[in-house]
């Protein structure tokens, strides 16, 4: 068989295995995966319904001589009401919208990011590599959340929760490079690698073509994780004031007020929803994440089988 007819069939394995059954299968058949998959959907759906069913300014205009002060949980105000006279349930649903929005666009950014320069670095090496990742070893060089801190200040405070993501993205962009880093040095030494530079492909078309397809198991598995994270880290910006408006419906913004002054008047609901929401939403990306870490990974599969 020539090696013409040989490369196509190698370098889509890795999205043949996203494709085939087989993945599906394992994911599914991981209770905990399912459960995680359960949570992230009801997430999702919750934030384009508050998007759509409730007025932004009115959910953070206060509410005094419509709704009373700092009301228990009951019927008709389901989590409470807030110091402000404000109805937390509507609150707590918008929250999810942003925290899908801005998780989503610092995921995407950093996993576009991370791989790009992963791949680069790998397919070019010597000083293009090192240059790469002696830069990426010194971001990781510094706690995550305090490398968030200093890099939110650098950005104009009118930016918002944009400056957080902005931040975030910059601090997760160097774990995509160093796992596409090591999936791309495996590929370059298929053989297929060579033969396809042989025949003419040029560096974009082969890393684009080639590289990238498979290493599509890593940068999934990351991207998964990384979503629970950018939230989780998203919260922790707006609980210590950086990002989040005063006022904005944020689950991070709600825990700050919620300890701050509602644990004091014994005001629990106020951080507790809030609080539940966030967690329950990370950990369904966690347990999708390690799911579909046990799904694409084949010593997995084989040790099941």
């Amino acid at each position: 068989m020539s090696t013409e007819t040989q490369t196509p069939d190698v370098d889509r394995g890795i999205v043949e295995r996203l494709r085939a059954s087989p993945f599906l299968s394992e994911l599914l058949s991981n209770r905990l995966a399912v459960i995680g998959i359960t949570l992230i959907l009801g997430v999702f759906a919750v934030a384009i319904y508050a998007r759509f069913a409730y007025d932004l300014n009115a959910i953070t205009s206060t509410n005094f001589g419509t709704n009373p002060t700092e009301a228990a949980p009951s019927a008709q105000y389901w989590f409470g009401t807030d110091g402000q006279a404000r109805d937390i349930f509507p609150r707590v649903l918008y929250g999810a919208w942003y925290a899908m929005l801005y998780g989503t666009v610092t995921v995407i950014a950093s996993t576009v990011l991370g791989v790009g320069l992963g791949i680069v670095a790998a397919y070019y090496g010597d000083l293009t590599d090192n240059v790469i990742m002696r830069t990426m070893d010194v971001l990781l060089s510094f706690p995550s959340l305090l490398l968030a801190l200093a890099l939110v200040t650098i950005f104009p405070d009118n930016l918002g929760l944009w400056r957080a993501v902005a931040a975030l993205t910059l601090v997760y962009t160097p774990r995509f490079a160093r796992v596409v880093r090591g999936a791309a040095l495996k590929v370059l030494e298929d053989e297929y690698i060579e033969a396809t530079r042989a025949l003419g492909a040029t560096d974009p078309r082969l890393l684009v073509r080639h590289v990238l397809p498979n290493c599509l198991a890593p940068i999934t598995v990351q991207s998964t994780l990384n979503f629970g994270l950018a939230i989780i880290d998203i919260a922790a910006l707006s609980f210590l004031g950086f990002g989040a408006s005063p006022g904005e419906p944020t689950w991070g913004m709600m825990l700050s007020n919620g300890v701050e002054y509602g644990l004091f008047s014994g005001a629990w609901w106020w951080s507790f929803f809030p609080g539940l929401f966030l967690a329950l939403t990370v950990l369904g990306f966690n347990l999708l994440g390690d799911g579909m870490r046990d799904a694409l990974d084949p010593r997995m599969r084989e040790a099941v089988d």
